[in-house]
């Protein structure tokens, strides 16, 4: 009677054991998943990853210089007295085919001094993963484009580029401040570098508010 009460007893120990590893393991495995879901969310944009507060040194969007998709390091003054439209871009978003209107709005106005500048950036659902090379070759054959594009840049979050600092601060760009919220978010600049137009990612490139922010602004001296 008494083997069998200590048999009983070892086999309830051993699958007490059991259970306290078992659980032990799910927890590890729950602790990671949510460790792996938290830096997704921050990276994608879900977990608050705020920009810089502080403004660039930068006083005028022609004080930048920026490496273009090729890697050639290209300084924004070479745009001086052209109005400039400068896009953050996605190859892999639902907006992604505002790519087209974009080449179309430029082949209508560049001869008028327009260009549209396009930022490759990763910020958003990681919509943008692809090397400059892979872009480049996506836009070109898929889309056409011919407009400057440039080399992948973070436009929010604590590792923001400097130029998106500047086009997003209060102080360095009143009136149009503020984190770009998505994918082709549009910002207008006259012919002296000044943002006069910030339009929402949802606002297609040939929507008439658009076409009348370029008019005018070509057609300002």
């Amino acid at each position: 009677m008494r083997a069998g009460c200590q048999r009983s007893s070892h086999v309830c120990d051993s699958g007490l054991v059991y259970e306290m590893f078992t659980l032990r393991i799910v927890g590890i495995i729950l602790l990671f998943t949510i460790a792996g879901v938290t830096i997704l969310a921050y990276a994608y944009g879900f977990i608050v990853n705020p920009s810089p507060t502080e403004p660039p040194k930068e006083k005028s969007m022609y004080d930048f210089t920026m490496k273009n998709i090729d890697g050639q390091v290209i300084k924004l003054d070479a745009y001086k007295g052209k109005v400039v439209m400068i896009v953050n871009v996605a190859s892999k978003c639902g907006l992604t085919p505002q790519y087209e209107g974009l080449q179309t709005l430029y082949e209508k106005y560049r001869d008028r001094g327009f260009v549209v500048l396009g930022f490759p950036a990763n910020n958003f659902l990681g919509q943008e993963p692809g090397t400059e090379k892979e872009i480049k070759e996506f836009c070109t054959l898929k889309y056409n484009v011919d407009f400057p594009m440039f080399a992948k840049i973070s436009v929010k979050g604590a590792d923001q580029h400097p130029f998106y600092t500047f086009l997003t601060n209060k102080t360095s760009n009143p009136g149009f401040d503020g984190d770009v919220t998505w994918n082709f978010e549009k910002f207008l600049a006259d012919k002296n570098g000044k943002i006069t137009a910030r339009f929402s990612p949802k606002t297609a490139p040939d929507d008439p508010k658009i076409a009348e922010a370029v008019e005018n602004a070509l057609s300002a001296k």
